[in-house]
């Protein structure tokens, strides 16, 4: 595989120019009506397409949570299929919060749907949950290496319940977070120099919990998609706190704390700007 084809390397290219912010498009029904926007497909379709407009250019990766479009049934799809085409084209990487996790050829569909070139819901990543055995998405690392996708391996989440799984021990008496770390950095493809494509999901509102269970050390060259910034409570002062020495791999999601600056567009790419320079 290419440099040009590796997701990673595509990914570290893009923060590098962009910064590290990611956007999530989030079309829940609070957002829409502070948009004065119905909840329907068609206030779906403008608030997604005028949100791809605005931070085009100013962030890293659009973040679209498949949830609140699959909730409008096949028009809401639709929707979500048209605006990955969309960032396509305009060249903004894409990735689709679905969370898949599955064994087998279920996997393997569910890999097909999201990341085969050509296919209808196509996005350049997509997380997914390992909690099956990380070895249960190995369908879904195959075909997104053969065609330079990418993944991102839920580890440490910030809902309260999430230490009850993550931070338990396997039998080797290491933390489950940690393995699933270990696991990705293995898969990857990074090197000293570039990203891996197969990165993880920790919370920025994790605390100490990703350098305390080994994660900064079993998964050096992964990228870390990092939800909790903004409306949830962390700032920029948690990028060193939370991800120490590798804080320079995280990517900032944002939401809310975005995308309240809407539906102007103007305001929007301005609050793009001003969160790029708080998080650069």
């Amino acid at each position: 595989m290419s440099t040009a084809e590796h997701f990673g390397a595509r990914l570290q290219e893009a923060v590098a120019s962009c910064g590290p912010l990611v956007a999530g498009i989030d079309p829940h029904s609070a957002l829409l009506e502070a948009w004065s926007l119905p909840d329907t497909a068609d206030g779906l379709r403008d608030f997604s397409l005028t949100a791809l407009d605005a931070v085009a250019g100013e962030v890293a990766a659009i973040k679209p949570q498949s949830a609140f479009f699959e909730r409008h049934g096949a028009a809401g799809v639709a929707v979500l299929e048209e605006l990955l085409r969309k960032a396509r084209e305009a060249g903004v990487l894409t990735i689709l919060d679905v969370k898949r996790g599955d064994i087998g050829s279920t996997m393997a569909a569910y890999a097909e749907a999201h990341l085969l070139p050509g296919a209808p819901l196509e996005a350049d990543a997509i997380t997914v949950s390992p909690y099956l055995g990380a070895g249960s998405l190995d369908p879904a690392v195959r075909l997104a290496a053969a065609h330079g996708k990418g993944l991102f391996l839920l580890a440490l989440t910030s809902n309260p319940d999430g230490p009850q799984v993550q931070h338990a021990r396997t039998v080797r008496d290491t933390p489950v977070a940690a393995e699933i770390a270990r696991h990705a950095e293995e898969v990857g493809g990074g090197t000293d120099d570039r990203w891996s494509s197969v990165g993880l999901v920790v919370g920025a509102t994790v605390g100490a919990a990703y350098r305390e269970l080994g994660l900064e050390q079993a998964a050096p060259s992964a990228p870390l998609l990092a939800p909790g910034f903004g409306a949830q409570g962390a700032g920029p002062a948690e990028l060193r706190e939370v991800f120490g020495d590798n804080a320079g791999h995280v990517l900032v999601s944002l939401s809310r704390g975005l995308l309240a600056a809407g539906p102007d567009p103007a305001a929007m790419r301005a609050r793009a700007a001003q969160l790029r320079a708080d998080y650069s």
